[in-house]
């Protein structure tokens, strides 16, 4: 009998036919009897798709494993989307990087060449009586894997300082471009070059103020190598005399010594050269010489007489 009550669920299902038989888990009779489900092996009817999805949501273990379902495949498509789209943002936001790391390269540059001209003493290291500033046109300094600044100096537009920023394995460029640059640097060596006269106990050389403003110059401090022992005795500025005293080197170029003579200062009006006399006490065959003004404020303008460390022409 038992045989039987299978092979007619088996045929009913296959059917689409519905049925109400006997639970074997209960023993048979009415208040025992349940809806058959159907086995893993067996083709469903409609109905039959109906029935195990009701039993499924009535069961809280079968609601539970669902939305474990449906959790597991949001988590994988937010995951997929996320992997997607950090990438894309990344690419997005490294150009607006790059901008502003050009900028301050640019203007790293203006600064190198600020440094460069004062470091040199504005002048040729050929001691042909070139100016520093004009130095400046093409140089070109690599940063690794930064970028590289590049540096453009005309004078004949009056001075105007270009500075470009690169950065390394990018099309990003910026500009900094300052004009009258020589206005704002103030003091610079106008030609000739520096030369001796009198044998080698006096050095001549002239200056420019190119800023619009005058500089009044206090004081004075020097530098310079010689095998003689000397002093200086005497600086003119302009055609007066300003010091007199008996000053020994110092490599340290301060503190300033202040002008006794002349008035104790000098004012070197906007574009106005400046005619420079120094004396030492005897020939010195001096090398590697520094002059150094000093203004009212305290700054101080280096003129290297000798980039070269050769001596004067």
């Amino acid at each position: 009998m038992a045989g039987g009550i299978k092979s007619l669920k088996r045929y009913d299902l296959i059917m689409g036919k519905s049925r109400t038989l006997p639970s074997p888990l209960t023993g048979g009779g009415k208040g025992g009897d349940e809806n058959v489900l159907t086995p893993p092996n067996l083709i469903l009817t409609r109905k039959g798709r109906r029935n195990i999805l009701c039993c499924l949501l009535m069961n809280s273990k079968g609601i539970s494993v669902i939305f474990l379902i449906i959790a597991m495949l949001l988590m994988v498509t937010l995951g997929y989307v996320f992997s997607y789209l950090i990438p894309t943002k990344q690419r997005s936001v490294r150009p607006q990087i790059y901008s502003p790391q050009a900028f301050f390269i640019a203007q790293s540059g203006v600064e190198f060449a600020i440094r460069y001209a004062a470091d040199q003493g504005w002048r040729g290291a050929t001691d042909g009586g070139i100016l520093d500033l004009d130095r400046l046109d093409g140089i070109q300094r690599n940063l690794g894997n930064n970028g590289r600044l590049t540096i453009n100096y005309d004078s004949s537009t009056d001075g105007t300082l270009t500075s470009t920023g690169e950065i390394t394995n990018s099309t990003e460029r910026r500009v900094v471009r300052v004009t009258r640059f020589t206005r704002f640097l103030r003091l610079i060596f106008d030609p000739p070059a520096p030369s001796w006269t009198l044998g080698t106990r006096r050095a001549e050389f002239e200056f420019r103020n190119v800023r619009r403003t005058g500089v009044t110059l206090t004081g004075f401090a020097a530098s310079w190598q010689s095998g003689v022992a000397t002093t200086i005795t005497r600086i003119d500025l302009d055609g007066a005399q300003h010091y007199a005293g008996n000053y020994s080197s110092d490599s340290d170029l301060s503190p300033a010594v202040a002008f006794n003579m002349g008035g104790g200062s000098e004012t070197v009006n906007d574009n106005e050269v400046i005619t420079v006399l120094v004396y030492w006490s005897a020939d010195t065959n001096a090398t590697n010489i520094i002059i150094k003004f000093f203004d009212s404020t305290g700054e101080g303008y280096a003129f290297n007489l000798d980039p070269a460390g050769d001596g004067l022409p």
